[in-house]
């Protein structure tokens, strides 16, 4: 796999440069203009460990480096980051030594109304020095509950949407509804995949939501009826211009997390083709990116 990543070089920089022109006069349309060329990109691109499932920490930290991506957004599956103390400080020390940073934890199941378990995910968290909790299926009965949590522990509680097949959650709007006079830690991860087939506006709803989205999961469709639609990023019609521009304008300080959910078994080339794409966007936005160096 590994070889197989190193032949696509010269197609992936190539590829950075289509979606570098394709973006230029979507962004100078708006009113982004080239001055901004070299300055630090606003919008910061991570990995959601789910896209490597099927593989362990230490063959994800080997696809990380070779794809220049020092930001993880951790999920317990395999052993990326083990919700049990001692599994999750030896994660947590391999991702330190590796020089990556785990900024988020999730998607972690809140489907019990009760003070030990929402405790107890609070406290992972917390072990991992995390200000952003990325959540799944809470209750809007329990979200009162997990106000004080987040209050207690100076954590973001990122709702992550799931779709039309989530009936309390399908889309950020419907996240932002229960929470917006809530503490200002409570907020959305926005799923764009998740968020386009529950017809979400999604740069519009970026827009609404402002400061209360913490986390963004990206990926694309080239059908937005089905989830088994999913394609690199930059090969489906979702308007990745657009909601780069909208984070841009909310001056969101997280990271756009990739979470690539389809050839679980080979996903690298596909998500090396996704960081190329979405780094020829941001380069299209006159902003400057940098393959990060692993030690």
């Amino acid at each position: 796999m590994m070889k197989e990543f190193s032949r696509r070089t010269f197609v992936r920089k190539s590829a950075l440069a289509a979606a570098a022109s394709v973006a230029m006069p979507r962004f100078a349309s708006a009113g982004v203009q080239p001055i901004n060329l070299g300055h630090p990109s606003p919008i910061r691109l991570g990995l959601a460990s789910y896209t490597f499932r099927n593989f362990t920490r230490a063959q994800m930290i080997g696809f990380m480096r070779e794809l220049g991506i020092n930001q993880l957004n951790a999920k317990d599956v395999k052993d990326h980051l083990p919700m049990d103390p001692a599994g999750e400080a030896a994660a947590l020390a391999d991702y330190k030594a590796a020089g990556i940073e785990v900024h988020a934890a999730g998607v972690v199941s809140f489907t019990k109304d009760d003070d030990d378990d929402i405790r107890a995910k609070f406290e992972y968290a917390k072990r991992a020095g995390l200000k952003v909790l990325v959540a799944g299926d809470p209750a809007p009965t329990t979200l009162p509950r997990i106000e004080k949590f987040v209050r207690e522990y100076d954590i973001r509680f990122a709702i992550h949407n799931h779709g039309p097949e989530d009936k309390i959650w399908p889309g950020p709007i419907q996240v932002y509804q229960a929470v917006k006079e809530m503490d200002p830690r409570m907020g959305c991860c926005i799923d764009v995949g998740h968020a386009a087939r529950a017809g979400t506006d999604i740069p519009a709803a970026i827009r609404t939501i402002g400061a209360r989205v913490f986390n963004v999961h990206m990926k694309d469709l080239t059908n937005f009826s089905e989830k088994e639609s999913q394609v690199a990023v930059g090969e489906g019609y979702l308007p990745i211009a657009d909601i780069f521009l909208a984070l841009a304008y909310n001056r969101y300080p997280g990271w756009v997390d990739l979470e690539y959910e389809i050839k679980p078994e080979d996903p690298l080339p596909g998500v090396a083709e996704s960081y190329t794409f979405m780094r020829g966007v941001i380069a299209g936005m006159g902003y400057n990116w940098h393959e990060t160096k692993l030690p």
